[in-house]
């Protein structure tokens, strides 16, 4: 059974028995939410959605202790594979097949963090399993295409407001994307971030067809 560990701010690990492990946006130096170092991460797919600090992160360092693959926008993989790192570039609406099954990278709307670039987020097919990683994002209504196209069992979506989408508008988002459950992230890693998630829990539940499950740093939820 598939379980995705939320380790604090944007960064998650999937991952299950006997199979390969994606870590999301591997922020963890400089991350008050966890105690995990980079060579503890059992990655074999990074998956970056852009090159801000607090997303692109230790994506480098755990790529050098694990030999892992890294999975981003062109931009951030170019300069993976000028530093020597094994890196598959994707450009926005583009998949493309793994052995765990696929990725695709979707848009988002919020600075590339890195010259010439973009940000996006992913859609995950994770043995048979549909994630949507919504990356750091403002609302926008093609979230409504990425829920038709592809039925999701999960959405994660940030939450903090300020820099991405706060609390209401991931609600819409929610309502756009009808997942089977919502998880949200980038909160109260500062203050100026900060969001009750039991508020989004109750109006996800409230205004969509999805259950919210809330999960605190250094835990997980197992589909």
């Amino acid at each position: 059974m598939p379980k995705l560990t939320f380790v604090g701010h944007a960064c998650f690990l999937l991952e299950d028995e006997g199979k390969e492990t994606l870590v999301f946006d591997p922020f963890l130096k400089g991350n008050p939410l966890t105690e995990l170092r980079p060579e503890k991460v059992p990655a074999d797919y990074v998956l970056v959605t852009h090159g801000h600090a607090d997303h692109l992160g230790d994506a480098y360092e755990i790529a050098k202790h694990t030999g892992a693959l890294i999975i981003s926008t062109a931009e951030i993989a170019s300069d993976a594979q000028e530093k020597r790192y094994n890196a598959h570039a994707l450009h926005i609406g583009g998949k493309h097949a793994f052995p765990f099954g696929f990725v695709k990278a979707t848009l988002a709307f919020h600075g590339a963090g890195i010259p010439g670039g973009h940000a996006c987020g992913f859609v995950v097919n994770y043995y048979g399993k549909m994630i949507y990683f919504a990356g750091d994002t403002g609302l926008f209504g093609d979230m409504k295409l990425i829920g038709e196209l592809t039925p999701l069992d999960l959405a994660l979506l940030p939450i903090g407001d300020n820099f991405t989408m706060g609390i209401d508008d991931a609600v819409v988002a929610a309502s756009f994307l009808q997942a089977k459950t919502v998880i949200p992230y980038h909160y109260n890693t500062w203050p100026l971030i900060e969001a009750d998630p039991e508020e989004f829990k109750k109006k996800v539940e409230e205004k969509t067809t999805s259950e919210c499950v809330v999960i605190a740093p250094g835990e997980s939820y197992s589909f």
